[in-house]
């Protein structure tokens, strides 16, 4: 049996993959909202409660940010970039963290869940933040398609994302 300080030692690798496995790439432009997927799966045989946090939290709205995956279920999350001045000189450092755990039998109340989850039963795994812009060939149609879109679903999109209210927002990752 291992003693207790080889067991804190000895932390958990991540059971849950990840797709993509270490940077999340944002394609501008950015003056809208960009927004990628990641794919969470557990493919192990119990459930696992997952939460995602970042080191932007004002910056992405992410959907879910947290909640169980079924054993051998996979979820989408889809972690939406907010619209920005886009300096190419600047390197983003923004970071992701998904943690998780294995579900206890009692997941009614996840806020206790987490707040009461020891250090050596966490496992987290971290993503960097890239920002690309398209080269100007690769450039799609976007000239075209701008001036077909009447500019009152723009404003119906703001609409709808102060609508949402900040609900979505993310719980900040200390580094």
């Amino acid at each position: 049996d291992l003693s207790t300080s080889q067991r804190n030692m000895a932390k958990v690798g991540q059971v849950l993959s990840l797709e993509p496995q270490h940077e999340l790439k944002f394609r501008g432009p950015f003056t809208d909202a960009v927004t990628i997927n990641l794919k969470l799966g557990n493919p192990t045989d119990r459930n696992v409660c997952f939460k995602v946090k970042t080191t932007a939290p004002r910056r992405y709205c992410v959907r879910p940010n947290s909640g169980i995956i079924d054993a051998g279920a996979s979820i989408n999350v889809s972690v939406m970039l907010q619209p920005f001045d886009y300096d190419p000189n600047e390197k983003s450092k923004h970071m992701f963290m998904v943690q998780s755990m294995f579900a206890p039998i009692d997941t009614s109340d996840m806020e206790a869940v987490w707040k009461e989850a020891k250090p050596e039963d966490l496992m987290d795994s971290k993503l960097r933040c890239v920002f690309e812009l398209p080269a100007e060939n690769d450039k799609p149609h976007d000239v075209e398609i701008n001036k077909i879109i009447p500019t009152t679903s723009q404003t119906r999109l703001k609409q709808l994302s102060s609508s949402l209210g900040p609900r979505c927002w993310i719980s900040s990752l200390q580094t």
